[in-house]
């Protein structure tokens, strides 16, 4: 198993890159709550982040409404439906944990998906910040929810979202 990372600039600061055998595995804003520590991050290598790194670029200019990258994902089953899910939430919308848990068949499910969301270790390409809280509250973010408002205030052309 082959890890590499690289570090690239945002609107939103540093974003810290991984890849794993070829597929985008990490994506980090800044010191965010879950990021794993230095030595996950394998030898510093740009290389292999070409497309991420353009797809980013074109995602915070407004030019991108979806990625096509491949994608390394490592955790439990649970958390691999809910990440998969994620991806089905269209450029500029959002849902809420209780939606999200009944469109993988867990209606009940609810704060274990949130706790999955929060883990997504794959931020923005695996919209996270599109879910929302049941009133539609900007809740839970691991990298702040002013940042979280940011994303979706740029998903929705600028507009403000409430939170």
């Amino acid at each position: 198993m082959t890890v590499v990372h690289t570090v690239i600039d945002s609107p939103e600061g540093p974003l810290t890159l991984m890849a794993r055998d070829g597929g985008l595995a990490g994506l980090y804003i800044g010191d965010e709550q879950y990021r794993p520590p230095r030595a996950a991050f394998g030898d510093r290598d740009d290389r292999p982040f070409g497309a991420a790194t353009r797809q980013l670029n074109e995602y915070f200019a407004g030019e991108r409404v979806e990625f096509d990258l491949p994608l390394a994902f490592s955790g439990t089953p649970f958390q691999e439906t809910v990440w998969r899910a994620l991806l089905q939430i269209p450029y500029g919308e959002t849902t809420t944990y209780r939606e999200l848990a009944e469109s993988i068949g867990r209606p009940t499910a609810s704060r274990a998906v949130g706790l999955a969301n929060g883990r997504n270790p794959i931020g923005i390409v695996v919209p996270c910040h599109r879910v929302l809280g049941s009133d539609g509250s900007l809740t839970g973010y691991a990298a702040g929810i002013d940042c979280k408002r940011r994303l979706l205030e740029l998903e929705r052309g600028g507009r403000v979202v409430a939170g």
